[in-house]
């Protein structure tokens, strides 16, 4: 069993950057997949960003070269580095993590087992 914790939301305005963190507790060196997932408001939960045990990442089109993902092992912990904020980024961010094996990180949210209770993030003038 895993737990996951985020923290480091808020309101920043355009252009603004933020930081979240994802404490993972639990036999956290097992997860094979973690991630950063967000829901809109009226929409879908999407990906944000992956990163796999084996180091690999992945991001959603409409983030690339604005969000980092990195994970601390030692730390157990899941960071996504969210630069040039856009108003559409506004969502409930969340962590998540699987422990089973796979080819390549699974994109969508059906395929995690293990969820945060969420991060607010606000991009506003």
């Amino acid at each position: 069993q895993l737990q996951l914790v985020e923290s480091g939301g808020g309101s920043v305005q355009p252009g603004g950057s933020l930081r979240l963190s994802c404490v993972v507790s639990g036999s956290a060196d097992r997860s094979t997949c973690m991630g950063w997932f967000r829901q809109r408001a009226g929409k879908e939960r999407e990906m944000v960003a992956l990163f796999s045990n084996n180091s690999r990442t992945s991001f959603a089109d409409s983030v690339k070269g604005r969000f980092t993902i990195s994970r601390d092992n030692a730390k157990n912990t899941l960071s996504l580095q969210m630069n040039g904020l856009k108003a559409e980024d506004t969502a409930v961010y969340y962590c998540a993590a699987d422990q089973r094996t796979w080819t390549g990180c699974p994109h969508s949210d059906m395929n995690y087992n293990y969820w945060g209770q969420g991060t607010q993030v606000t991009v506003s003038s």
